[in-house]
């Protein structure tokens, strides 16, 4: 299964620290969103690798170049000065990705949700698409979609949050126009796709903001100190 990091975002809401540095190259504990996540991916036995980028783009396809350094290969999606939005830049991406199901993150998103179980089946055989959810953080109490016995339903479910992570099938994305991922899902569930999804109660952060940055970086050293010591 290839795997597709969404890096095109501006990062608005980080203020200053996005103005002359794209997000996915922010730094938790000295390195970068996008180089851990890489590094999860890798244990996870990914090796083919697509990123969009768009702000700043050309920083992180500098840094990352074509994946050699963590034993994967890399394939750009470039998207110009400004993105195009999560679903339209994935469909964007699609003749990269090919015609199997593929893995969907962002590329600040940091935790510790198993990828290399997404990559079996039956998730890794899913018609439409498998969300992993969580549950609604607290700069986001609303939540996003309803979950009830392994599948969002419109109504009657418990109200949870998209992780920013999921396996998504090609024709999911072909056969929409919407321009972002949250109304692309809504519009599949309105005609009743079958789209399965499990609730993640691990470690989980959108670092969306300065604070979730160090907030994240807190959380790293912590887990640093605490390891045992040759």
């Amino acid at each position: 299964m290839k795997a597709m990091i969404l890096a095109a975002g501006r990062g608005s809401r980080m203020g200053a620290l996005t103005d002359s540095q794209p997000k996915p190259l922010l730094k938790v504990a000295g390195k970068p969103l996008i180089e851990r996540l890489i590094e999860k991916l890798v244990l996870a036995g990914f090796s083919e690798l697509v990123i969009n980028v768009a702000w700043q783009g050309q920083q992180v396809r500098d840094y990352l170049g074509d994946g050699s350094r963590w034993g994967v290969h890399i394939e750009w999606s470039d998207e110009g000065e400004l993105p195009v939005g999560t679903a339209a830049g994935v469909r964007r991406a699609l003749p990269l990705l090919g015609d199997r199901p593929f893995l969907l993150i962002n590329s600040d998103v940091v935790a510790d949700i198993d990828f290399a179980a997404l990559a079996q089946p039956p998730v890794a055989q899913s018609p439409t698409a498998h969300l992993v959810l969580v549950a609604n953080p607290d700069h986001h109490p609303a939540g996003d979609f309803q979950l009830a016995q392994g599948r969002l339903v419109r109504e009657g479910g418990e109200r949870l949050t998209y992780a920013g992570c999921g396996v998504f099938n090609p024709a999911l994305v072909q056969n929409s126009a919407e321009v972002e991922l949250g109304p692309l899902i809504a519009e599949a569930l309105g005609r009743e796709e079958i789209i399965t999804a499990q609730r993640h109660a691990g470690h989980w952060a959108d670092v969306g903001t300065p604070e979730r940055l160090q907030r994240a970086t807190r959380r790293v050293l912590a887990k640093t100190e605490s390891l045992p010591r040759e």
